[in-house]
């Protein structure tokens, strides 16, 4: 009897242990337009927090109120200060979620050494890289390229107006050029394929994309393809486009997040 009860043990102490787990979300939205109060996140944070898992949805640099606010390592400090947060409040298990260029401040965030249990990737955006492989994004390319020759000028933290271009819509940006560098050089780890490969090994990825997603195509190759392997990592392609991908795959999110990261 004693022998079967010390047995006994090592499943009592796991299930206690995933019983007092904590999923704390947080939830980078969009590049400019997007914001935290994009329509499209409202029913997504509902859902989540139904689930007793805790939410952050803060307004981060990039967005149509900020954007672009300082620079990529700001940027970072802030996820850093929002993870806090959350830990703060109770949260044992961090789910870093980003859509469109919240996905690669994810993926930054967690190659850096930052906190995180598991990054859920929604239509991914921003590609420094594709900046210099699509004709159509090419005056982003001439701005990084001019970008560059500030730098090396000496006029790195002077402000200058730079391009940008987000779903097909070209859109000023006012910033220095070293600043703007950090957000859009293809060699930064503001580029998925820069930091894919970089992510802990024991860190599982759920990426989302759907089948009318400017990326859809690509975004094996640009990044998928190069994560470091989990038995837990997938790649889920939806239905719809790149803005109402986190509602389509919201159920699909809700079964992953628990599985992954033991909750």
């Amino acid at each position: 009897l004693v022998s079967l009860a010390l047995g006994a043990l090592p499943l009592v102490t796991a299930r206690w242990a995933a019983a007092s787990e904590r999923i704390g979300v947080l939830f980078l939205h969009g590049k400019n337009p997007g914001s935290p109060q994009s329509p499209q996140y409202g029913p997504v944070v509902a859902a989540m927090e139904k689930q007793g898992w805790l939410v952050a949805l803060p307004d981060m640099p990039w967005s149509r109120n900020r954007y672009l606010q300082g620079n990529w390592d700001g940027a970072m400090a802030e996820i850093a200060q929002h993870v806090k947060g959350l830990q703060d409040k109770g949260a044992t298990r961090i789910v870093l979620m980003g859509h469109s260029m919240g996905v690669p401040a994810a993926m930054s965030h967690a190659a850096r050494g930052g906190t995180a249990h598991a990054l859920v990737l929604l239509a991914p955006g921003h590609v420094p890289r594709g900046y210099f492989t699509s004709p159509q994004l090419a005056p982003v390319r001439e701005s990084i390229e001019a970008a560059r020759a500030q730098v090396a000028a000496g006029k790195g933290d002077e402000n200058q107006r730079f391009m940008d271009i987000n779903q097909g819509r070209q859109q000023p940006v006012i910033t220095t050029a070293r600043n703007f560098l950090s957000y859009f050089d293809p060699e930064s780890d503001a580029d998925m394929g820069v930091t894919a490969p970089k992510l802990p090994a024991s860190l599982p990825v759920l990426t989302a994309i759907g089948q009318n997603d400017p990326l859809f195509a690509r975004v094996r190759s640009y990044y998928v393809d190069q994560l470091p392997k989990h038995p837990k990592t997938q790649l889920l392609e939806v239905s719809g486009g790149h803005l109402d991908t986190p509602q389509v795959a919201l159920a699909q999110v809700l079964e992953w997040v628990p599985q992954a990261v033991g909750a």
